[in-house]
């Protein structure tokens, strides 16, 4: 197949893109979505893509950059597994250590999230310590989403141990989707304006693509591949409100930007994003080099998992 994405262009670009935001704040903590590795769907949609370009990207970093693992304690309870691997969180979680550890990232530690049961995760928990990591317990965030007064108070926030980091990038990552990073960053940023330190949280994203129209197949082809999530491309409204400009979100930021937007404002005391858009690094469409390639590679993924999952691509089509 012809290269429609240009693997230097992205990681040049959005290597540079983060450092930028890095240099906003004494420390940046970056959440990772999607697939921090083995990201198929990205090199299948943006054909010259590789698989493995968030950890090329963040070996540019490595020396300024360490790593907090999180996951779910109702993950783990549950022993919830990863459709396209077959191996549960936990497995996957022990993966993504040994993946660093061998790549000399520096982890900072893992953080079990969603815990009100601590002996649920004994087990895992001894596990991780028999390996020499160090483990944070946090529980349920009292108040989210109704009460902000609560969640930005000793309250909330304020319950989690503070997981103390050296370096100005902190990488929070998980096994799955749901599994606390966005906790875990705020409670750490809550810790961190407390001892006087600015901190900043960003979050490294691939899909849906902000800056292609909604319609473009790379975004539709974002929609097919989680079905499952039920995640569905949206104009972002609080961006084009903010600058005129239509901008590609999907439906959780967007549902959830208001209430993160005024946790930020109790802990910045100032707005620092207009836009759930505005939190994202996402160079993407900046690398696409042929998009008529990329458009057809991306056609070909929507029915692929249209057919894997047995849907009529038909009567599913206008939903991506």
């Amino acid at each position: 197949m012809k290269r429609g994405f240009n693997q230097e262009v992205y990681l040049e670009l959005q290597t540079a893109a983060i450092m930028e935001r890095v240099r906003q704040f004494d420390k940046l903590y970056l959440e990772v979505g999607g697939k921090i590795i083995d990201d198929w769907h990205a090199a299948r949609v943006l054909p010259g893509f590789d698989p493995q370009s968030k950890i090329q990207v963040l070996e540019n970093l490595r020396d300024q950059l360490e790593v907090i693992i999180c996951v779910s304690a109702v993950d783990l309870a549950r022993g919830k597994m990863r459709s396209d691997s077959g191996l549960s969180y936990q497995q996957e979680a022990l993966r993504l250590i040994e993946y660093f550890t061998q790549r000399n990232f520096k982890i900072s530690s893992v953080v079990i999230t969603l815990c009100d049961q601590p002996e649920v995760v004994a087990d895992f928990v001894k596990l991780l310590k028999e390996r020499g990591l160090i483990v944070h317990i946090h529980s349920r965030t009292e108040g989210y989403p109704t009460n902000i007064d609560k969640v930005v108070s000793p309250e909330g926030y304020g319950k989690n141990s503070f997981i103390k980091t050296e370096r100005p990038v902190v990488l929070v990552t998980a096994p799955g989707a749901s599994s606390g990073k966005m906790a875990t960053c705020l409670s750490q940023i809550y810790h961190e304006f407390l001892a006087g330190r600015r901190a900043g949280y960003a979050k490294y994203e691939t899909f849906p693509v902000w800056n292609l129209p909604i319609n473009h197949p790379v975004n539709r082809a974002y929609e097919a591949a989680t079905m499952d999530l039920n995640d569905q491309n949206m104009i972002d409204p609080f961006h084009q409100k903010a600058y005129g400009i239509e901008a590609v979100n999907y439906n959780r930021d967007i549902a959830t930007f208001p209430v993160l937007n005024e946790i930020f404002q109790r802990i910045f005391h100032q707005q620092i994003y207009q836009s759930p858009t505005d939190m994202g690094v996402n160079m993407v469409a900046s690398a696409i080099v042929d998009d008529q390639v990329v458009r057809l590679a991306a056609e070909a993924e929507i029915e692929r998992r249209y057919q894997s999952a047995g849907v009529p691509l038909e009567a599913n089509f206008s939903r991506c």
